[in-house]
């Protein structure tokens, strides 16, 4: 490190973005003499709503050796093997598919699910359905969870469901107890220093509180990287039209899968997502389609809970600052930015930054030329998701709505989804086309990209099906199918519901 020692770092928010970040960045430095601070207002909650995640957050537990057992019995939590999307289209065969987290078995069956998609887009009647050619669907179909029996070598990749406020106090305490402070207090002035640095925060009880790093887990309101240093915010509204939820939880009806649902619905799509505690829904939509109460009433109505429950409704500020890490401050969770939970990437891009900017700071101390490097990789994460997520919305198969119908016609977007779609319905080799924008280095695999398209049954419209040339993939999704069910039946099933 160009610096002496490990820097004292101030987290401004907790939630569990701030308590994230304050475990990791305690886990790297406080061996060498690093100390993190987390300054809390008992006065101002959290959003608390994100209850799904990536595979990441398992490498976050796995990183900081916590055992599943234990943080998951904490937070209500379950297990993910992927997202089921329903209703996102309306072509026959293509009602609903489910987008895996891939994990070791599939390198055996995605060469044979990309080989038909090839095919298909030239017309060949051939199986290209996502559904048949990865193991978290056949899991998740048959209620099994994402740990096998005995001597099985494949663990498949996996998430959690999870309770937002419970994450949040389980990873407080485990932080306080190894020695993160915790300040529960009310902020009410910063103090800046030379240029774009900050001092110090200044809290209600006349408490000054000094550090050489800042982190910006204040939600929406960015105290610091927004509202102090005057980050500029890039909206992201032209792609994503999203810009309100309403969340209300039920009860469990029936016997779960470890799945997120995506349910579409008129004005945008539904989450269910289900704990051992309870069921969480939430409705995304965009005001410009639908008022909020009709928006509640739409959601009552397809969870059955038009009389009970109180809903809430959120706002949400869709886009990222230009610069995640500026001066001494780094931005978090909401002061960084918000995509809408689709892919639930949230916890992952905290995860990401913290682990970043950890590296950048080490290798160059407040160097500019680490720090941009940072700025940019973080910057080009966010679009790299975005494009994704803007990808289910441009290539809807729907025609009921115009809320629908507008995402359907929507031209703002990036070279690089413009490229990806191209691709797609020209021929090209999608993997290699996605390697070559991103230097490699793409935010979705091939694969994802492939179940996107393929699910919706987007092939393109001159491709007429024609008769599959004997023996060319029959025998393959014969022994695909084989092969998955066998491998289900080494998994135990799944019974994560509390009684």
């Amino acid at each position: 490190m160009t610096e002496s020692k490990p820097p004292r770092v101030v987290v401004l928010g907790g939630g569990s973005a701030g308590w994230m970040t304050a475990c990791l960045l305690h886990h790297r430095w406080h061996s060498r003499g690093g100390q993190v601070t987390v300054v809390e207002s008992p006065e101002i909650g959290i959003i608390g709503v994100g209850e799904g995640s990536t595979p990441q957050l398992k490498a976050f537990f796995d990183h900081l050796s916590i055992d599943e057992a234990d943080w998951m019995a904490a937070c209500d939590a379950t297990y993910k093997l992927g997202i089921r999307f329903t209703g996102w289209s309306e072509r026959a065969g293509f009602e609903s598919y489910f987008h895996p987290f891939p994990g070791r078995v599939d390198l055996h069956t995605e060469p044979g699910f990309v080989d038909n998609c090839a095919l298909r887009r030239r017309g060949f009647d051939v199986p290209a359905h996502p559904d048949d050619w990865f193991l978290a669907e056949v899991l998740a179909e048959e209620h099994r969870g994402p740990h096998p029996r005995g001597n099985f070598p494949f663990t498949p990749s996996y998430g959690y469901h999870f309770d937002a406020h419970k994450l949040g106090q389980f990873l407080r305490d485990w932080a306080t107890e190894r020695g993160v402070l915790h300040r529960p207090l009310k902020v009410t002035d910063v103090e800046q220093g030379a240029q774009t640095e900050i001092a110090a925060l200044l809290c209600e009880d006349g408490t000054r509180i000094e550090g050489d790093i800042f982190v910006d887990c204040s939600g929406f309101r960015s105290v610091l990287a927004q509202q102090t240093l005057g980050a500029q915010f890039i909206r992201f509204g032209e792609n994503l039209f999203n810009d309100r939820a309403v969340v209300l939880p039920s009860r469990h009806s029936a016997r779960l899968k470890p799945q997120t649902d995506s349910i579409a619905m008129r004005a945008g799509w539904r989450w269910s997502i289900p704990l051992t505690t309870r069921v969480g829904n939430g409705y995304v939509y965009s005001s410009k389609y639908v008022s909020d109460e009709d928006a509640e009433a739409e959601l009552r109505e397809a969870i059955g809970m038009q009389d009970e429950g109180e809903a809430r409704i959120l706002e949400m500020r869709v886009g990222r600052i230009a610069e995640t890490w500026t001066g001494n401050c780094l931005a978090a969770g909401l002061s960084q930015g918000f995509i809408e939970p689709l892919e639930a990437t949230a916890l992952h891009i905290v995860i990401a930054t913290a682990l970043d900017f950890a590296d950048a700071y080490e290798k160059g101390g407040y160097g500019s030329a680490h720090r941009d490097m940072f700025n940019q990789r973080i910057a080009a994460k966010y679009e790299g998701i975005r494009d994704y997520i803007v990808a289910h919305y441009r290539l809807n198969q729907r025609n009921d709505t115009q809320y629908w119908r507008d995402n359907a016609a929507n031209d703002a977007l990036s070279e690089n989804l413009k490229g990806m779609i191209t691709a797609w319905f020209t021929h090209e080799d999608l993997r290699e086309v996605n390697l070559r924008q991103h230097d490699g280095n793409p935010h979705y695999a091939s694969m994802s990209w492939h179940a996107l398209f393929a699910g919706y049954g987007t092939f393109p419209p001159e491709a007429k099906m024609v008769p599959t040339p004997p023996g060319l993939v029959t025998a393959e999704i014969d022994h695909t199918r084989r092969t998955l069910s066998a491998c289900a039946t080494n998994f135990l099933r799944y019974a994560p519901l509390s009684d």
